[in-house]
């Protein structure tokens, strides 16, 4: 990939540029789905993980779990979600806005001090369009789409995934980028667009 593919999946809407990587070992928790289903998620988030040469734990010694995804029915189903609104204090107007939008999936990062990102809350409103998905395809997307913070609109035209046969695989092109992201000489936050010129210098050399 070369600068003008890379900086577009950090440009955000509003016309900042925006890249930030986890800055501390990721600890996944899902709650509203079977036990198999948490496995396959967590482990779409181990491989994703491995990919980047990053690390999962099992407890996060600030906060306990730093990814939370939850599955509901409707987005009404989050404000009755125990203490919720205490680690996402805009959660009542959230879920009116997901609601006017029809939306079916958001996430929320937060950021420590450095700007790196420290934790991530993933919404999934299982409607129709989204109950259609295989497991495994929707647990490596949201795995792909929170390891990095990217822009807003990065996927709003082509899916981080692509098919092969009947099986959903990360693209060879999104996985470079993270790999490169995560590279340790890159910066774990950059504003600067100039930024993507150095991920394609960085994806050549780990090609």
């Amino acid at each position: 990939m070369d600068i003008s593919e890379i900086e577009p999946l950090f440009t955000r809407a509003d016309g900042a540029y925006l890249c930030a990587r986890w800055g501390r070992p990721i600890v996944p928790v899902v709650f509203g789905v079977e036990d198999a289903t948490i496995s396959l998620l967590k482990g779409a988030f181990e491989a994703v993980c491995v990919l980047a040469g990053h690390t999962m734990t099992e407890t996060d010694p600030e906060l306990g779990a730093n990814v939370m995804m939850l599955f509901c029915r409707e987005w009404d189903d989050l404000s009755a979600v125990p203490d919720l609104d205490r680690l996402v204090p805009e959660l009542a107007d959230l879920v009116v806005r997901l609601i006017r939008a029809d939306a079916n999936q958001y996430r929320i990062f937060r950021f420590d001090d450095q700007g790196a990102i420290q934790a991530c809350f993933i919404f999934l409103r299982m409607d129709e369009q989204l109950s259609e998905v295989p497991a495994d395809t929707l647990a490596l997307s949201q795995a792909v789409q929170s390891i990095v913070l990217w822009s807003d609109v990065a996927f709003r035209d082509a899916s981080p995934l692509a098919m092969v046969g009947k099986n959903a695989v990360l693209r060879p092109d999104i996985a470079g980028v993270i790999r490169a992201v995560y590279d340790k000489v890159m910066p774990a936050v950059a504003h600067d667009p100039s930024h993507a010129l150095r991920l394609a210098a960085r994806i050549e050399v780990l090609q």
